[in-house]
C-alpha cells in the first residue's frame, strides 16, 4: 500500500499537521522537528499525492499547450522551449495537438480544464468567437501567432509579414525578378502574412502582376510537389521562396532530381530556420524564427499572469525574424 501522511506522523512522533507544514516549507516547524519528518519520509519512501495537494492549494503545477500539431522539428523546437522554461520554474507541461481542426482544438482546451494552472494556444481556429466558445474566463492564458483583433489575452506573434517582405527584398537584390512562391495552408495565419509579406514586396517592386504562387501545406511533401511543377515549366522563375523550411527542402529535393541546379539556376529559400536548414546541400537560405524563444517568452507571459492574475495589461508583441543567407540563394 502506499505511503501516506499519517504514515509519516506516525513514524515521526508529530501530528499531520506538523508534517503538512514541514514538507510545504513552512516556517513554524522548528528544525528538529523538520528534521525529523524528513527523515522519516525519506526512510519510508513517501511521495506527497499531487491530486490531494491541488484541491488545497486550487493549484495543479501544471501547464497545458494546445499546439496545431506536434510533428516536424517546428513543434518540437516550440516545445522544447516551453519546457525548459517550465522545469526551470518547478512546472509540469501537459501537450495536446488539435491537427489543425477547429473542434479538436475546442476539445483539447476543455480536456484540460482542472488540470492545468493556465493554457498555452496555438490554432489557426482563434478568434473572437473561438475564445469565447473554448475559454473560460478564469482560466489564464497566453496566446501565439493568433490573429491581431481585440482579445482579453495576451498575445505573441511572429513578425511573419516583416520576415517574408525582407527574404524577397534579398532575392531582389540578388538579381532575381521571378520569384515564385509555395504557400502555406489556406486560412493559417502564419502562411497568410508570409504570403503578404512576398506579395508587398513583389508590389513595391512592380514585379507582382505576373506572381506564382503554388499550393502548399508546409509538409516536405508539398514542397516536393510543387518543385516538380516548378522543374516542368517551360519558362521557369529564377527565385522560389517557400513559406517554411520544409516544403523548401522538399523542393530542393524534387529540383534536384530533374537536374535543376541549386542556386545556379535557381535561388531557393526558406522560413522558420529548423535545423536541417544548415545540413542539406547547399545549406538554405532562410527567415531565422528563434522557435524556443517564442515557447519561452509565452511561457514566461503566462506565468506572470499566473503570479499577478488580472493586474497586468493585455497586450500584443511581435517577436522579431532576421534574414539568414546561405548557399541556395548565391554567394554571400
Amino acid at each position: 500500500m502506499a505511503v501516506t501522511i499519517k504514515d509519516v506522523a506516525k513514524a515521526a512522533g508529530v501530528s499531520v499537521a506538523s508534517v503538512s507544514r514541514a514538507l510545504n516549507g513552512r516556517d513554524n516547524v522548528t528544525d528538529e522537528t523538520r528534521h525529523r519528518i524528513l527523515d522519516a519520509a525519506s526512510k519510508l519512501r513517501y511521495r506527497p499525492n499531487d491530486a490531494a495537494r491541488s484541491l488545497i492549494t486550487r493549484r495543479t503545477r501544471t501547464i497545458g499547450a494546445v499546439l496545431p500539431d506536434l510533428h516536424g522539428e517546428f513543434f518540437s523546437e516550440l516545445i522544447r522551449g516551453i519546457d525548459v522554461a517550465a522545469r526551470a520554474q518547478g512546472l509540469h507541461l501537459l501537450v495536446s495537438s488539435s491537427h489543425g481542426d477547429a473542434d479538436e482544438a475546442t476539445a483539447a482546451i476543455r480536456s484540460m480544464q482542472g488540470r492545468v494552472d493556465g493554457l498555452l494556444v496555438m490554432s489557426p481556429h482563434v478568434d473572437a468567437s473561438f475564445l469565447h466558445e473554448s475559454l473560460p474566463e478564469a482560466l489564464p492564458a497566453v496566446l501565439m501567432n493568433a490573429p491581431p483583433e481585440p482579445s482579453r489575452f495576451p498575445t505573441l506573434n511572429l513578425d511573419n509579414h516583416g520576415g517574408a517582405f525582407a527574404m524577397t527584398r534579398h532575392l531582389l537584390a540578388r538579381g532575381c525578378r521571378r520569384i515564385a512562391m509555395i504557400g502555406g495552408p489556406a486560412g493559417n495565419l502564419d502562411a497568410d502574412e508570409r504570403r503578404r509579406g512576398w506579395l508587398d514586396a513583389l508590389a513595391a517592386a512592380s514585379l507582382a502582376r505576373d506572381a506564382l504562387l503554388l499550393d502548399g501545406d508546409f509538409s516536405e511533401e508539398s514542397g516536393h510537389a510543387a518543385g516538380l511543377r516548378i522543374a516542368a515549366l517551360a519558362r521557369r522563375p529564377d527565385a522560389v521562396f517557400a513559406a517554411n523550411d520544409m516544403m523548401a527542402v522538399g523542393c530542393l529535393i524534387a529540383l534536384a532530381e530533374h537536374g535543376v541546379h541549386v542556386p545556379g539556376e535557381i535561388a531557393l529559400a526558406g522560413f522558420d530556420d529548423v535545423p536541417i536548414a544548415r545540413y542539406v546541400t547547399p545549406q538554405l537560405t532562410t527567415v531565422r524564427v528563434r522557435i524556443a524563444d517564442l515557447g519561452r517568452a509565452a511561457f514566461n507571459r503566462l506565468v506572470a499572469e499566473l503570479e499577478a492574475p488580472g493586474t497586468l495589461p493585455v497586450r500584443s508583441e511581435v517577436l522579431p525574424c532576421e534574414i539568414v543567407v546561405r548557399a541556395s540563394s548565391g554567394t554571400t
